[in-house]
C-alpha cells in the first residue's frame, strides 16, 4: 500500500478522534453544558446530567476502539453517522454565521469529509492498527 495514504489516513484517525475526545471529556467535566446542547440542537429535553455521563461512558468507548481501528465497518461509520448528525442538526447557526461562535460551526464541514474519507478508505487504514 502507498505510505503516504496510510500516513494520511492515520493522521485522519487521530485528528478525527482529538475532536470527538475533547467533546466526550466536555460531558463528564461539565455534563450540565451536555444537557444543554442536546435540548437546543437535538431536541431532546429533560436529560439527567448522569445520563449525559453515561453517554460519554459510550462515546469513550466508541472513540477508542476507532482509535485503535477496530470494527472498522461499524466504528468508522458510527462515528461517521454521529458527526454527520452533530453537524446538520445546528442548521440555522449556518444562516447566521457571524451571531456569536457561529463561524466555529462551519469547521465541522472539512471534519465531516475527513470522516467520510476515512469510512471510504478504512481498508487501507491500517497504519498502528490493534
Amino acid at each position: 500500500m502507498n505510505n503516504k495514504l496510510a500516513n494520511c489516513l492515520f493522521f485522519l484517525r487521530i485528528s478525527i478522534a482529538l475532536v470527538l475526545i475533547m467533546w466526550t471529556i466536555d460531558k463528564f467535566v461539565n455534563p450540565a453544558h451536555g444537557v444543554g446542547v442536546y435540548e437546543k440542537f437535538y431536541f431532546i429535553g429533560g436529560l439527567a446530567e448522569q445520563i449525559i455521563v453515561g453517554i460519554g461512558i459510550a462515546e469513550l468507548i466508541l472513540i477508542a476502539l476507532f482509535l485503535i481501528g477496530r470494527f472498522k465497518n461499524i466504528t468508522y461509520l458510527v462515528v461517521l453517522v454521529i458527526h454527520a448528525v452533530s453537524t446538520v442538526t445546528p442548521f440555522a447557526v449556518y444562516l447566521d454565521p457571524f451571531k456569536g461562535a457561529g463561524l466555529l460551526f462551519f469547521a465541522a464541514w472539512p471534519m465531516l469529509a475527513a470522516c467520510y474519507m476515512l469510512y471510504v478508505f478504512r481498508h487501507e487504514d491500517t497504519k498502528f492498527n490493534l
